[in-house]
């Protein structure tokens, strides 16, 4: 591999289409470069693109394979990876919420008293943001990790909540939960290797600021 050639890791899914449009419009070559693709790595000039998990992005930048990626806050915050990050690129919006069951939403009304749960189970797919949450509001939680229909968990009595992303809330409302504490807003981040970074200081530089200009002509 070139010295000079930029390897970037993008997610699959709705969040590496949008970071695929993004790169377009920065004037990055991305001709045959598909996220949905059996193909895992397309090489268009000197551009290499890795497509991988959104939870593996952070990986492969931490460990240098790859220059930089793009990926949401809420992966950089669950996988605590040493990377830098460069920019908040304003797409892929979602938050962090405690959710439960809406009997138990109303019967204790709002403001949520948490601290009446302290001990309680707390399921989620996301175990540090969860164990920060709660030790910042000085809460001892028994957190369940599960890998997915975390909703499922505080109906059937697995849990007493849960801690989940939420982009419209309409999967918690089909499922019979109320969100009641957001946690932290998130969204698509830039971010690079930190040798990357000096090394390639200038490729990278001007990719941030084409991308800045971009996001500010969109107005996010």
């Amino acid at each position: 591999m070139k010295n000079n050639k930029l390897v970037i890791a993008l997610p699959k899914g709705r969040l590496g289409e949008e970071a695929l449009e993004l790169l377009k419009e920065t004037g990055l070559p991305i001709d045959g470069v598909e996220v949905e693709s059996r193909i895992l790595q397309f090489e268009v000039n000197d551009v290499r693109y890795l497509i991988c998990k959104p939870t593996d992005v952070p990986i492969f930048v931490e460990h240098g394979i790859a220059d930089i990626g793009i990926v949401g806050k809420d992966t950089i915050e669950e996988e605590k990876r040493d990377v830098f990050e460069l920019l908040d690129l304003g797409f892929g919006k979602c938050h962090f919420s405690v959710a439960v069951p809406k009997v138990l939403a109303y019967k204790f009304g709002s403001p949520f008293p948490l601290y009446q749960f302290n001990h309680k189970r707390v399921a989620t797919k996301f175990i540090n943001v969860a164990e920060e949450f709660f030790a910042g509001e000085g809460l001892q939680m028994e957190l369940i990790k599960l890998h997915g229909n975390v909703e499922l968990a505080a109906t059937i009595g697995l849990a007493d909540m849960i801690v989940d992303i939420v982009s419209t809330g309409t999967t918690l409302r089909e499922n019979g939960l109320v969100e009641v504490k957001e946690i932290f807003q998130a969204s698509a981040r830039l971010i690079a290797n930190r040798v990357s970074y000096r090394v390639k200081n200038e490729q990278l530089f001007k990719l941030t600021e084409d991308i800045k200009k971009i996001i500010n002509k969109r107005g996010n």
